[in-house]
């Protein structure tokens, strides 16, 4: 069998594969046909099809001017500094056709201030035929229109509030108060309050709503020994709703003794606080009463509930105490935390010169009083007090002979005076009502604030629970042009002695507005 011999065929030649190429219909250009959607090509789809079509390119946005917020609808005002991205999310929600596209970027343009204008940069995404997505940036102008809020509105408008807190102290002072004023300041306890109002014996704080007022009364709580007590008056009632409107008032009370008050426990009270001796001194006052007896050094707290059980007076405030000059002093060699115990002969500062009465005392005051200092004290002796506490102290056998002739509570520092101080305390804006205080009255303020102050230099301890800022003399200058009221120099303040307790500048704050450059300058 025979077997044909392949003959081999010629090779094809390969002809390259090419994409369809169609012309543009509406500039000519050549395009890939198979790719192209619409027979447009990439220029003239970016000219013809807009993505951001339906979406606003003006909206007004609502402000207030008093707090600064911003109206989102329907009817939550939100907080948004300038440039935030609160503010930012609040203007694209501003905007309607925006959830049907993809946002890319977003960001501010800047505007002028005072021009009212806030102005957003946009960048979308869409697929705007199949297989071809666009990206397209365009700009949207917004309208910052003033809106008074629900809020402020009803801050400025008589007999809008809900709850009170009536704040009280039955004492002849304000130096209590103005402590509890700077922690309220530095907790910003206060910045739900419509209105503050001065009373004879307190403050009245005013709130739109009565939850705001309980975390006031929390808040006074935790850092003052206070009970509190609540009330509500019916407004209105809807009787076909039995829907009902109440007014809530909050009686808040603070213990009537203060600091370097001088205190005489009942017998039974002090021999169940830790055995103490019933004349003390008050040395500080936070959530409970701090005493301490100058004769051992021994310190005991009286919670609040224990004083409130079995309540009583100071025996006596700051306003008697009496200059005594340190005659001799002699330290015993026992120390408790920041007392240090010692034996003093002092005279008043009035005898010197037509007597030479002096006074044997022990005092809490040895790691800072020397011969010849100054010193303010009770003078008990040959002083009478209506006092129960103490007239069964009197006739108790076993204290009778304990009563000092004198008591020391805190050194006295010469002070000269037309010298302002280089540190300043704020100050909350309160109502005084329809009637100014009288010039007596004012003048016992301003001594009040004086040895608020005084207290505030000397005591490192107080210091360090408030917050104190530097003054700056153009700041004061501009504070007082423009009615702020700030706390920083008295008309009649002096300025410290050579041994007096100085504030440093480390433990000063700066205020952001005080940052601030002044091309003037």
């Amino acid at each position: 069998m025979e077997i044909d011999t392949p003959i081999p065929l010629a090779s094809r030649t390969q002809i390259p594969l090419t994409n369809a190429t169609i012309l543009c219909c509406n500039c000519g250009a050549s395009i890939d046909g198979t790719t192209s959607a619409g027979a447009l090509c990439n220029d003239c789809i970016k000219l013809t099809v807009d993505i951001s079509e339906g979406i606003q390119r003006e909206a007004t946005l609502h402000t207030c001017r008093d707090c600064e917020r911003w109206l989102q609808p329907p009817n939550q005002w939100v907080t948004a500094s300038p440039e935030s991205r609160e503010l930012l999310a609040l203007c694209l929600r501003k905007l309607r056709g925006l959830s049907k596209v993809r946002i890319i970027d977003a960001s501010f343009i800047w505007t002028e201030p005072h021009s009212k204008r806030i102005k957003v940069k946009i960048t979308l995404q869409q697929e705007a035929f199949e297989g071809t997505i666009l990206q397209q940036t365009f700009e949207v102008e917004y309208v910052v229109a003033s809106h008074q809020c629900p809020d402020c509105a009803k801050s400025f408008t008589a007999n809008t509030w809900r709850a009170v807190v009536q704040l009280r102290q039955k004492v002849t002072h304000k130096r209590t108060f103005l402590y509890l004023e700077q922690l309220i300041l530095k907790h910003s306890a206060h910045k739900d309050t419509i209105n503050i109002k001065e009373t004879k014996d307190g403050l009245d704080f005013f709130y739109s709503q009565r939850n705001q007022a309980e975390k006031f009364v929390d808040f006074l709580t935790s850092v003052a020994p206070v009970r509190s007590k609540r009330s509500q008056e019916l407004i209105s009632m809807d009787i076909h709703t039995s829907s009902k409107s109440y007014k809530f008032t909050f009686s808040v009370e603070l213990v009537p003794i203060c600091k370097d008050d001088l205190v005489c426990l009942p017998i039974k009270l002090a021999k169940q606080v830790g055995n103490i001796a019933p004349l003390t001194l008050c040395y500080r006052v936070g959530t409970s009463v701090n005493l301490l007896d100058p004769n051992t050094l021994q310190t005991t707290d009286i919670s609040t509930p224990i004083y409130w059980r079995s309540s009583f007076n100071a025996l006596a405030d700051v306003s008697e105490l009496v200059e005594f000059i340190v005659m001799d002093i002699e330290p015993t060699g026992v120390q408790k935390g920041r007392f240090f115990l010692a034996e003093a002969t002092v005279a008043r500062a009035s005898d010197l010169g037509s007597n030479d009465t002096t006074y044997f005392t022990r005092t809490h005051l040895g790691g800072i009083l020397h011969p010849g200092d100054s010193v303010m004290g009770y003078h008990l002796s040959g002083t009478n007090f209506n006092n129960p506490q103490l007239e069964a102290l009197e006739e108790s056998n076993a204290h009778a002979s304990t009563i000092p002739d004198v008591v020391l509570v805190k050194k006295y520092y010469e002070r000269k005076k037309k010298k302002s101080r280089n540190w300043r305390l704020k100050r909350m804006n309160k109502d005084e009502g329809e009637m100014l205080p009288r010039k007596q009255d004012q003048e016992r303020m301003d001594q009040d604030y004086e040895m608020f102050l005084r207290d505030v230099e000397e005591d490192q301890e107080m210091r360090s629970t408030m917050a104190l800022y530097k003054a700056q003399q153009a700041k004061k200058l501009k504070d007082q042009m423009e009615g702020v009221e700030t706390a920083s120099v008295a008309g009649t303040e002096e300025t410290e002695g050579e041994d007096a307790p100085r504030i440093d500048m480390d433990e000063l704050l700066d205020e952001f507005e005080e940052l601030d450059v002044d091309d003037d300058q």
